[in-house]
């Protein structure tokens, strides 16, 4: 089956810290923090298989920003002499270390070089930033590569770009080595960036539309409620650390209220810098790591879907994530087809038309038939426009099948109207009957070829008995609509199944048939028709009832004897009654002086003597009923 995920993983490669508040500076927390969320939605499972990796995406603790306060060059200066000064005092012996691979800075030492690296990032002194990386312990190295990584999606120079990378080269000569953590944040922060540049909303109105639209996608997931609570709240959790490092970027570009749209030669020089590192990690980030990383750029797209323009896959907005997720692919992400059932699971229109833009730029398959069931198993109709006229998907009979047995008429009626095969139809027409979807057969019925329901009545109607559930009521919509539009034609398909020996045909079919709708059930109708007058002669004749029934008006008369008989033949309703009321109408016409009526399309004529002879205020009362 298919794994339903919610961005969490096995391995331990982000770092999440507690505490974060937009106001306040995004502090470096370097304690390694047990990742207690591993593969808890592991055995979530969606409706169909699909084998494929990137589910072991894993969150941590963010490196630092860092507040404006803390942005000065005087204050970064003294700050860099007590730590400096701090640090010697400790160990004399660092400073034989070139890469530091000793160093063991304190809890509050570390917070505190970490506010100083981010206030130099900030304030693009590149020659500080530079100058704090000697200070640095191994792991205020890796949360300084993280800070850097972050960066690159807010750079809008060449001067910030030569700036950056050179940083990442001397991060990575100092002794930085966690890339996997690195690359898999950067990916998941630079998706957030994209997606809010997309947006018309305050990034404060946007962490409220994230939080309904992971619940949403909780909700939409099976499994354990108590795991999905604890995935739910670290994904949350992560996600607004995004949000609030691109509302930190934002302010210190400006833009308080927003995320700035980024030029083409912007986004160049991020997508530059980016590949820079992946130049440099070289062969230390494996193809697991491409592939989760690649995951983690997908899964916010999936969240801010629902928000973004038709189109946006192919606008400026989209440039950073369509180069981002290439370079992914490059590196060795093999999960393209997976993220890409999954956003057309959650209805992810655009990132949909960006996985199959990167599937042909990169000559990879990626299954549009199946993600086109996906889609319309959870009614995602502009997702499933997308897979079809973007995607060239053409198997429709699966997906119409489901959708006809869910009883999902919108679906339904979007597939009739793209254009379906007669074939194609008919299954629909019988797996909506098997599960007595009477409304979407309804629909379905008038736009499938008689000649082919002539040749396949009998195979509908013992499928359709065959995999009914216990229930047949889609099998008499069937026949009271007359579905081959001739009743002697259909009585007579009934009558065939009924008296069949065929061991196929489904017993519980083959006793309604026989006791509603075949010929023995019209000979069994006029019977007690004929019964049912000889009971009405004794009453009339020995009743001691005190009300003469003698005295009472005609009509009133036949309403006591013959008012049950109609009112069920009016709750019947359809072209067709039932073989066993048509006999029983018969007899009931014939001994009310209408005649004998028994040809099989005389059926509403029977009912209209019935009502003839009633008091009009009982056949207006049961006809609105």
């Amino acid at each position: 089956m298919v794994k339903e995920r919610v961005f969490v993983s096995k391995s331990d490669n982000m770092h999440l810290e507690d505490g974060i508040y937009p106001e306040e500076p995004i502090r470096v927390e370097m304690d390694t923090e047990e990742n207690e969320i591993q593969g808890q939605l592991n055995d979530l499972h969606g409706f169909t298989t699909v084998d494929g990796e990137g589910s072991n995406v894993v969150f941590s603790r963010e490196a630092p920003l860092i507040s404006s306060e803390s942005r000065t060059s005087s204050g970064c200066c003294c700050s860099l002499k007590n730590l400096k000064s701090g640090v010697v005092a400790t160990d004399s012996e660092l400073a034989k270390d070139k890469f530091g691979q000793e160093k063991k800075l304190g809890r509050q030492d570390r917070m505190e070089l970490g506010r100083l690296f981010q206030g130099a990032m900030s304030s693009h002194d590149w020659e500080l930033a530079e100058s704090l990386i000697s200070l640095a312990d191994p792991q205020t190295l890796n949360d300084a590569l993280c800070i850097t990584l972050d960066s690159i999606w807010f750079l809008s120079t060449q001067q910030e770009l030569h700036g950056v990378t050179a940083l990442i080269k001397k991060l990575i000569a100092s002794g930085a080595y966690e890339f996997t953590r690195a690359a898999l944040r950067t990916s998941f922060l630079a998706s957030c960036v994209s997606a809010c540049q997309s947006r018309t909303m305050s990034l404060a109105d946007t962490v409220t539309v994230m939080a309904q639209r992971l619940h949403e996608r909780l909700q939409e997931c099976n499994g354990d409620e108590v795991l999905k609570a604890e995935a739910g709240a670290k994904v949350q959790k992560f996600t607004e650390w995004a949000l609030k490092c691109i509302g930190f970027h934002s302010r210190c570009q400006g833009n308080r209220d927003g995320v700035s749209h980024s030029s083409a030669v912007e986004i160049q020089f991020q997508l530059s810098a980016f590949k820079t590192f992946l130049d440099i990690a070289g062969n230390q980030l494996t193809g697991k790591d491409f592939t989760e990383a690649f995951d983690a750029a997908c899964f916010p797209l999936t969240l801010f879907s629902s928000s973004f323009d038709p189109g946006w896959a192919s606008g400026i907005s989209a440039t950073v994530i369509q180069g981002l997720l290439g370079l992914l692919v490059e590196g060795g992400a093999d999960n393209v087809n997976q993220c890409f059932l999954e956003a057309s699971r959650f209805g992810s229109t655009e990132l949909v038309r960006i996985l199959l833009q990167i599937a042909q730029r990169n000559s990879l398959d990626v299954d549009v038939d199946l993600a086109l069931g996906f889609a319309s198993h959870y009614c995602k109709i502009g997702t499933m426009e997308c897979l079809v006229e973007d995607g060239n998907a053409v198997a429709f009979l699966g997906p119409l099948m489901r959708a006809a047995e869910r009883g999902c008429m919108q679906v339904v009626q979007w597939f009739v109207k793209r254009g379906c095969k007669d074939m194609d139809l008919c299954l629909a027409l019988t797996a909506a009957t098997s599960s007595s979807q009477v409304v979407v057969a309804a629909y379905l019925l008038p736009h499938v070829p008689q000649h082919v329901l002539a040749a396949l009545s009998i195979e509908i109607l013992k499928a359709a008995g065959e995999r009914s559930g216990g229930s047949l009521d889609g099998v008499a919509f069937l026949l009271h609509s007359d579905f081959l539009s001739d009743p002697a034609a259909t009585y007579a398909v009934a009558d065939s199944i009924a008296r069949s020996d065929d061991e196929a045909v489904a017993p519980d079919l083959k006793a309604f048939l026989r006791e509603h709708w075949s010929e023995a059930a019209y000979l069994e109708g006029l019977n007690q028709g004929k019964k049912h007058y000889m009971n009405l002669l004794r009453i009339l004749k020995w009743g001691g009832s005190p009300i003469c029934l003698r005295d009472l008006p005609g009509p009133l008369r036949v309403a006591i004897a013959y008012l049950p008989l109609y009112r069920e033949c009016i709750k019947a309703g359809g072209r067709l009654l039932s073989q066993r009321l048509r006999g029983q109408l018969v007899e009931a016409v014939n001994r009310l002086g209408g005649g004998v009526l028994e040809e099989v399309s005389q059926g509403r004529e029977l009912l209209a003597v019935l009502e003839h002879h009633l008091p009009p205020f009982l056949v207006h009362t049961v006809c609105t009923c």
